[in-house]
């Protein structure tokens, strides 16, 4: 059998293990050949691939981003996009593809299946909000670094007795801010799932102060305030399937801070750095167990499926449960965080 392995989204710690451990199972343990496809979807839509065996996974556990490259096209935006894939793969004489990525790359994964493409998908985002999984690699490395740099601002916040706001990733789910400003000590978690009261944070901010400690407020990107509360957002472009390009909460929070409370404030907003760099060694872990599992779910004709982690054991779900909705922080979880506010 033939399998192509392509990597699509956003990058992320753990592709490469995921990549190494696909194709290094699928080689030894079932005999397959691989076709590596450049830059996501990209990749079969216009037949661009690349050479994939194990000499070319040497090396590659511990590094950050994707072999394969990655992009955000969406064949399903493109006139003749689903056609021109079925061709390429045929021509490549690819018999099953592995799809590594997040809601994009497996959505799309999940309509090629359902159009008799054979697929498996992996589940890849740092936000951790696919449904069907407890989590996705990434997510780990991710809040550790966030978890780091909120450590490292506590110094100076104290020093210069300003409020420091951190943004984090999370365009709709806020796991990255919670889970990171639980584990950071911050004064304020802000998520997208809770729209919050500007006037409301100004007044813990006022009473942190009070208690002579600085504010650590730690802001998901997707974040908004809620209706009425006197402050307004602007939106940005689009991206290929649709999605509002997210930045800018981190620096419109923190002056109206400064503007309401007259404390000094500033934004700290991590960005890219969040989902570069080497992976942890959960990650390493997840990813690598994801692989192997899913050129097992390719070898037994188990297509249309996706990995998932339920507890400590790998299991095959539906693409449509990792795809069918977001997992979201849900009132209770973050019920936890608020004791801490102020």
């Amino acid at each position: 059998m033939r399998v192509g392995v392509l990597t699509g989204g956003g990058d992320c710690p753990g592709l490469n293990a995921v990549i190494r451990a696909v194709v290094r199972k699928g080689v030894q343990g079932h005999g397959f050949e691989f076709v590596g496809y450049r830059d996501g979807w990209k990749g079969p839509l216009e037949g661009l691939t690349m050479t994939l065996g194990v000499e070319q996974c040497r090396g590659i556990l511990p590094r950050g981003g994707t072999i394969l490259g990655s992009s955000r096209t969406n064949p399903f935006g493109i006139e003749g996009g689903v056609e021109r894939i079925k061709d390429n793969l045929a021509a490549h004489g690819v018999d099953a593809l592995v799809a590594i990525g997040g809601e994009d790359t497996l959505g799309v994964a999940t309509k090629l299946a359902d159009l008799g493409v054979n697929v498996v998908g992996v589940p890849k985002t740092i936000d951790n909000d696919l449904s069907g999984t407890d989590f996705t690699f990434g997510f780990d490395t991710a809040v550790n670094i966030a978890t780091e740099a909120i450590d490292r601002l506590h110094t100076t916040a104290e020093s210069h007795h300003r409020v420091l706001v951190v943004e984090v990733m999370g365009r709709h789910a806020g796991w990255i801010a919670l889970h990171s400003g639980i584990a950071g000590g911050a004064s304020e978690v802000l998520i997208p799932e809770q729209p919050f009261d500007i006037d409301a944070v100004c007044a813990r901010v006022e009473t942190r102060f009070q208690t002579q400690y600085a504010p650590i407020i730690v802001v998901a990107e997707g974040a908004v305030p809620a209706d009425g509360s006197g402050m307004s957002l602007s939106s940005g472009e689009v991206d290929a399937f649709g999605h509002v390009r997210l930045g800018g909460i981190g620096d419109r929070l923190a002056s109206e801070i400064e503007q309401r409370t007259g404390k000094e404030a500033r934004a700290v907003v991590l960005g890219h750095v969040q989902r570069g760099g080497t992976p942890t060694a959960f990650d390493r872990w997840l990813a690598t167990r994801f692989g192997l599992h899913a050129i097992d779910a390719v070898a037994a004709g188990d297509f249309g499926t996706m990995m998932a982690l339920r507890g400590t054991q790998i299991v095959r779900v539906p693409l449509i449960e990792g795809t069918g909705e977001l997992k979201t922080v849900s009132p209770e979880e973050y019920a936890e965080a608020q004791v801490f506010f102020g």
